[in-house]
């Protein structure tokens, strides 16, 4: 058992993937993992959160939430898992693994040091602590705990506006809980445009939460209730636990990097090329990445890099690209960013979802989507309204396969759909690359002073010798009612973008 083409390690999203994947194509494959197989997703972070935001809308009790949250997570039972992968034929290995050697692993509970011809680091992230004094003797969550907990608390304090903080805030206020969201940025979701979090603010203190904004936390220290938080502007609040969503790292601690050359400072990003390969590695033996492990915390770009590195090493070149990731916040409403946020180097067109026929039906007033392009191209969007993972990918599709705004433009979309609020955007960014076009920058040649331009459209439309006759008689005359005729004749439409 010692020798294998390939060994992962880490048994999350991309890990159970990659393994599978080498499997089917008859490689001999060991899988290493401590924890759940399976990774956090599926126990601990994404299926418990959006079962509980579903719950949550549909006004359950919070019993029957949980109950139903611990019937979709397995009750953090992965047996099942990983009895498939086995059947599969990966050889599963429940322990530690790391690198002792060129091309070598050894895992605690192993005598003997497994070979790969391949190796695959897919260790997932972890949370990140903020540097808080008194932090280690408060009651304190982690989001993975805080996603899994039977108990509601009274009073939570969530820290961090990100995604996570705004869902599990969303969570917690919906069943109840007195909850405080800090971010010690001015807005929430800090790497999105502004908008998107503003329109969360509104959403999430609709739900009933406090939110704080621009002011840091600074101290911490346990009551005879729960805990007292200080933030830097003076403000002191009282709540009974503490959930820490203030971002993730890369797991990249104690696997023996240092054994290849890998150069990897404790807490960054695997370096990678666009085939997802470890660069700088030394010795015999290949190794890649995939996961959160490279610095992207996505699960479904933990399955695309799984991708790209299974047929990397089965033999079918494949490199990754990253334009068009979707970002997801599954709050209500939520949120669906993709490509690049805006900025002034962009087209920018925005609509609200409250003018389409859908959003006035239902009455929707927390709805907007923003595009951006550039010489003709899509290259990102925020929307943020009713479910807006579900009427977005085919932004995601048209950034990832380059199609023209002008061929956008021109889809026709369901009514009544929030579509319809795609098809106005599109229509209007096609409106201003045309306008571009025509107002785009002359040269000398082409420059022409008005007197110029007048002769030559009195020269185009009368010819020179009717010209000259009118001249010898005195004048052309003028018929007033046929001049208005040709002007409502040759009119701009607004609506006409061709």
């Amino acid at each position: 058992m010692g020798a294998f083409d390939v060994i992962v390690l880490g048994g999350g999203t991309a890990g159970v993937q990659v393994a599978t994947e080498m499997a089917r194509g008859g490689r001999s494959v060991a899988l290493i993992e401590a924890g759940l197989i399976g990774g956090e997703s599926p126990y601990l972070a994404c299926l418990p959160a959006n079962s509980l935001l579903l719950s949550a809308s549909r006004g359950e009790a919070w019993e029957d939430a949980a109950a139903r949250r611990d019937e979709v997570t397995g009750g953090l039972d992965d047996s099942g898992l990983a009895q498939r992968l086995t059947s599969a034929g990966v050889i599963v290995i429940r322990g530690t693994g790391r690198i002792t050697g060129p091309a070598t692993v050894a895992v605690t509970g192993c005598d003997d040091p497994l070979t790969y011809s391949d190796l695959v680091i897919a260790t997932g992230c972890e949370p990140v602590a903020p540097p808080i004094e008194g932090l280690a003797d408060v009651p304190v969550w982690t989001t993975a705990e805080g996603l899994c907990t039977p108990d509601l608390p009274r009073r939570l304090i969530v820290l961090g506006g990100g995604s996570a903080g705004c869902e599990l805030t969303q969570v917690f206020a919906a069943f109840g809980s007195q909850v405080t969201l800090i971010e010690a940025e001015p807005g929430l979701l800090p790497g999105e445009p502004a908008f998107a979090g503003e329109i969360l603010v509104t959403a999430l203190r609709r739900a009933g939460a406090e939110i704080r904004l621009g002011s840091a936390a600074t101290k911490t220290e346990r009551t005879s209730e729960g805990l007292t938080l200080a933030l830097a502007d003076g403000t002191r609040i009282d709540a009974d636990r503490l959930l820490l969503a203030t971002g993730r790292r890369p797991r990249i601690s104690g696997l023996g990097l240092d054994a290849l050359g890998i150069a990897a400072t404790p807490g960054q990003a695997l370096p990678i090329n666009a085939s997802c390969q470890v660069t700088g590695v030394n010795g015999p033996g290949r190794v890649w990445a995939a996961g959160d492990v490279t610095g992207i915390t996505h699960t479904h770009v933990s399955r695309y890099q799984a991708e790209v590195v299974a047929a990397n090493i089965l033999g079918r070149p494949r490199e990754a690209d990253y334009r068009a990731i979707p970002r997801c916040v599954f709050t209500t409403p939520s949120v669906y960013a993709v490509g690049e946020p805006g900025h002034p180097g962009l087209d920018t067109v925005r609509v609200s979802l409250s003018d389409t026929a859908r959003g006035r039906l239902g009455l929707d007033d927390l709805g907007v989507l923003e595009l951006y392009a550039a010489d003709g191209m899509l290259a990102g969007a925020v929307a943020v309204g009713p479910d807006a993972a579900a009427w977005m990918s085919e932004v995601t599709l048209a950034i990832r396969a380059r199609v023209p705004v002008s061929t956008l433009a021109d889809v026709v979309h369901a009514f009544p759909t929030y579509g319809e609020g795609l098809q106005a955007a599109f229509r209007e960014l096609a409106k201003t690359e045309q306008k571009e076009m025509r107002t785009g920058p002359l040269s000398e040649l082409s420059m022409e002073t008005p007197e110029d331009d007048a002769i030559e459209q009195q020269t185009e439309l009368v010819p020179e010798e009717a010209m000259a006759g009118a001249r010898a008689s005195g004048g052309l005359e003028v018929n007033e009612a046929d001049a208005a005729e040709q002007e409502r004749a040759v009119g701009f439409d607004d609506d006409d973008y061709r």
